[in-house]
């Protein structure tokens, strides 16, 4: 099976400003997969968010490396890393230009990570394109097209940023709690959109989840973090098999 990403021995240490360290990603090794869909679950400070920051280089590590295809990528930049990930975040107003209408927005997801020089913008070239790309979600975003983005909703607005970091297919998509600022409802549509997104495209992510239900429904791996380590890494076969009361036991 093709490695996507490799942490060997990772660890972040951090000052408190007391003069004491603080371990927040204690020696964690990780094989991510070609295809995985890997949840994790894990209590405030348990090291999700540090994973995820390692992973794309926002964070840098105390020690420990990591592989993104085999290349050794721990001294590479968020800008450097950017041709291999794409995330979504927590808040609806990240990873998306506010002022800019959702075509904007599209284009400039199907050029991430090219260098290219100041050329005009051909929106209407890739028009039609973005259309019947935005025409799959089905929450009222296809008839917004020439619509800024700060006039969606919250909803539409996190449909958007997951097309948007899917549509130049990553090595590896960050789903960062994705759906936690959203209403119950547009989070189950949320979800089942973002599984078919992975499914069809075969993709590889990693997801951050507080919805023990979407831990245990999503993914084919399912892993568990606590104090900054990996305390659990379940198959498929063991997670079916899992209750929520199961889960609940974990973190005790």
């Amino acid at each position: 099976m093709t490695a996507i990403v490799e942490l060997k021995n990772a660890s972040k240490r951090v000052n408190n400003g007391f003069d004491e360290e603080k371990v927040i990603l204690n020696d964690v090794s990780l094989e991510i997969h070609e295809h995985d869909f890997i949840t994790i679950l894990g209590g405030n400070g348990a090291g999700k968010s540090t994973l995820f920051n390692v992973i794309a280089g926002t964070l840098s590590l105390s020690s420990g490396s990591i592989y993104i295809l085999g290349e050794n990528v721990t001294n590479f930049s968020p800008e450097k890393r950017a041709k291999y990930l794409s995330r979504v975040f927590q808040d609806p107003k990240m990873g998306t230009a506010p002022r800019m209408t959702v075509e904007e927005n599209l284009l400039i997801a199907k050029f991430r990570g090219e260098s290219r020089g100041l050329v005009p913008r051909r929106l209407n070239s890739y028009r039609q394109e973005f259309q019947e790309t935005i025409d799959k979600i089905g929450n009222g975003l296809e008839k917004h097209l020439d619509t800024p983005i700060e006039f969606l909703s919250g909803g539409q607005r996190q449909a958007l940023s997951l097309l948007m970091a899917t549509l130049k297919r990553p090595e590896l998509l960050l789903l960062d709690e994705h759906t936690a600022a959203l209403d119950p409802k547009t989070s189950v549509a949320l979800m089942e959109l973002t599984d078919d997104f992975v499914r069809r495209d075969q993709l590889t992510a990693l997801m951050i989840t507080h919805h023990m239900e979407d831990a245990l429904k999503y993914g084919n791996r399912l892993i568990v973090m606590k104090e900054g380590q990996i305390i659990q890494d379940l198959k498929q076969e063991e997670k079916a098999k899992m209750t929520i009361a199961d889960y609940y036991s974990l973190f005790e």
